[in-house]
């Protein structure tokens, strides 16, 4: 026997006590006399009805009020019997118990509304998600039968209360995302800034978003590195709270709500950790009116922005939307793919206006660090979005890799024509004035970085040149029977290398536009030298880049060697050939075995000044690279010094000791060695010997 049947078995004792009472003192009064009996009557009845209330109202008393735990179940009981009730009219409807379930959710969450605890902790948060859920599940069980005055009554009621339990949801939700470090530990006073609810909106439900009631995975644990990532992630317990609230929200069909929040809140998120990793967004029109020294630092920064966003922050946002909507597997993908493609449409808006901007030879490697970036990072898209075939058939989102797709093709078409306009660049470069010195050629500097940079995507322009140049016919073998397309290759039995024949052609244009610069040197000698700086620099340069030596080949490379050995042989004959022509017996020589003294001195005379004028002039001339300028000093030594000491030692005694021998013998062996030495070295103040010095 329970407490409150023994309550009512003590309080009908004393009942029964009070009516023995009664009938005794009718007893009495009878024995003293006539009474009026019906009065005594209808006093005791009215005793007894008193006593009834009493004993009805301790019970009351005594028993506990309903929490929402205690009734919980009776709700429950009714939900059943109402969803398997196949009548028109439902049961009987506890209307008290309805109306006290809903007043107890209602004064739960006035309670976190209003006062210093925002959010419940522990088990009172599990005891207010369930109770709303169970709220939830009442208001849609009751709209079965809209007709009925009772239902329709208890439905506007608790469908009032689940609205007022939605926006308090929808609150927690939006702290819990903006806030990703936030805990909202129990007794945490958390400054709640209340936003117009998002219900207001049209109702839009997302197609197949219907959860499986029977699979509620618990989340999976997202890494919080807010600390290290630009983009903010909840903490793990922040995950859990946040899949909670998600759940409840879309079993009352507040899914709609639940993902604009969602969405809005780590779209702002996206939006910071462009600006954390350095890079602010930027109009496709200031990028079109932007300088290429400004646009080319916006690219670099760009580059870094987008390959982190890309991957790292892709994969744990994709990651984040499983966790959050665990068990909602078309509201996750829905989501994710909608940040997916905001993301992607932003930062692709800045690729695409650097591919409109005016194409030249300087752009192409920004050209094709962005080309490379969107091609590295194909594969994560393709794992985290799905194929086309597998997209919603009623979604109105756009494919975006379709999108990074078009622009990649867009960007290697923009690095092939860049790539191919370099001929035309060279051709236009027709400026007048020779280099001084005849030192290497701005051009040819320009030229050989370029390619020497450009090869360093070598792979990528290849695989660009297949897709995107069409092959012109081959030409012919030229004079030395070699093929012109690059790389050695013979195109019956291998597959073209466009990019080599680019490249070769590339660099037969420098060396045509070379021939041309070489001839506006008057002195024949410094065109050949300008020829050989400019044709050891690029020989050089193929030389070392493995790359453009693959690319041009072996045969190319050879002719342009043996090239630079004429230049040398060029330079010699028309600078020292004439020199040691002064040098020569033919004329000294007279009958009787002596020498014509005026011949003589007449060939010392020519000799040094032509020596002198040689010596100013060619030491004001550039030769940088210092294997060849030795070269050409050795070469230039061992034609003149043997020949100038031979003449000397076999004539020199005919010239009188004294100042004859100072006036034509300007010059020992060793001094003209020690100024060979000073050739090349671009100093227009080189020093001539001391002409009091002794000649030997």
């Amino acid at each position: 026997m329970d407490d409150s049947k023994h309550r009512l078995l003590h309080k009908s004792s004393s009942f029964s006590i009070s009516r023995d009472e009664k009938h005794r003192a009718i007893n009495r009064n009878l024995s003293l006399g006539p009474i009026k009996l019906q009065q005594l009557v209808g006093d005791d009845l009215k005793e007894e009805t008193d006593d009834a209330a009493e004993v009805e109202a301790g019970i009351a008393e005594q028993e506990p009020e309903p929490t929402l735990i205690t009734i919980s179940d009776d709700i429950d009981k009714f939900i059943g019997v109402i969803l398997s009730d196949v009548d028109d009219h439902p049961s009987d409807i506890p209307e008290s118990t309805i109306e006290k379930f809903v007043a107890l959710v209602e004064e739960e969450l006035a309670k976190y509304e209003t006062g210093e605890e925002k959010w419940p902790s522990g088990g009172d948060e599990i005891t207010l998600f369930d109770a709303i859920d169970r709220l939830s599940k009442l208001s849609s069980a009751l709209s079965k039968f809209p007709s009925e005055s009772k239902c329709y009554e208890a439905m506007n009621r608790s469908g009032s209360v689940l609205h007022q339990a939605m926006c308090f949801l929808e609150d927690g939700f939006h702290l819990l995302l903006q806030d990703p470090k936030a805990k909202q530990e129990s007794g945490a006073n958390i400054a709640k800034t209340r936003q117009l609810p998002s219900f207001h909106l049209p109702s839009f439900r997302l197609n197949n978003s219907e959860p499986d009631r029977n699979a509620q995975p618990p989340p999976p644990q997202v890494e919080s590195n807010s600390g290290e990532s630009p983009l903010p992630y909840p903490a793990p317990e922040t995950v859990e709270r946040l899949q909670k609230i998600a759940a409840v929200m879309i079993s009352a069909g507040y899914d709609t709500e639940c993902c604009q929040v969602f969405a809005i809140a780590r779209r702002n998120a996206f939006e910071t950790a462009l600006t954390n990793l350095g890079y602010e967004k930027v109009s496709i029109d200031d990028v079109l009116k932007m300088s290429w020294d400004s646009l080319e630092s916006e690219i670099v920064s760009y580059i870094k922005a987008f390959k982190h966003i890309m991957t790292a922050s892709f994969t744990a946002e994709h990651e984040l939307c499983e966790a959050v909507f665990a068990g909602h597997r078309a509201i996750c993908d829905r989501l994710f793919r909608g940040f997916a493609q905001s993301a992607i449409i932003q930062l692709l808006a800045f690729a695409e206006a650097v591919s409109m901007t005016k194409r030249s030879a300087e752009k192409l490697l920004k050209v094709l660090d962005i080309y490379e970036a969107l091609r590295d990072v194909k594969p994560n898209i393709d794992t985290l979005l799905p194929s086309e075939h597998e997209q919603d058939e009623s979604s109105v989102l756009t494919d975006p890799k379709a999108d990074m797709s078009s622009l990649q093709c867009r960007l290697g078409e923009a690095a092939v024509a860049i790539f191919c306009d370099l001929g035309n660049s060279i051709k236009a470069d027709n400026n007048k004035t020779p280099v001084q010195g005849g030192a290497v050629h701005r051009l040819t500097r320009f030229v050989m970085k370029y390619l020497k940079d450009a090869c360093e995507y070598k792979n990528t322009l290849e695989q660009l040149f297949k897709e995107h140049k069409h092959p012109e016919k081959p030409s012919t073998s030229d004079d030395d029977g070699e093929n012109s397309q690059g790389g050695d290759r013979d195109s019956s039995n291998d597959e073209r290398n466009l990019l080599g024949e680019q490249l070769v052609e590339a660099l037969d244009l420098l060396h045509s536009n070379l021939d041309s610069k070489a001839k506006l040197y008057k002195d024949l000698a410094l065109s050949n030298i300008f020829l050989l700086n400019n044709g050891r620099y690029i020989v050089k340069k193929v030389k070392i880049s493995t790359e453009i030596h693959h690319l041009v080949g072996e045969t190319w490379y050879r002719r342009r060697s043996s090239e630079l050995q004429q230049y040398h042989k060029n330079y010699q004959r028309e600078t020292w050939s004439k020199l040691v022509a002064c040098l020569r017996d033919e004329g000294l020589q007279v009958k009787g075995g002596s020498v014509a003294k005026p011949v003589l001195k007449e060939r010392f005379k020519s000799f040094n000044a032509m020596f002198e004028e040689i010596h100013k002039t060619q030491s004001t001339w550039v030769v940088s690279d210092e294997q060849l300028q030795s070269e050409l000093r050795v070469s230039v030594s061992a034609v003149v010094v043997p020949a100038y000491r031979s003449f000397l030692g076999r004539f020199s005694q005919y010239l009188d000791p004294g100042r004859q021998t100072e006036k034509y013998i300007k010059f020992g062996a060793e001094d003209l060695e020690n100024m060979i030495d000073e050739l090349f070295d671009g100093n227009p103040f080189s020093s001539l010997p001391n002409p009091t010095k002794k000649r030997t």
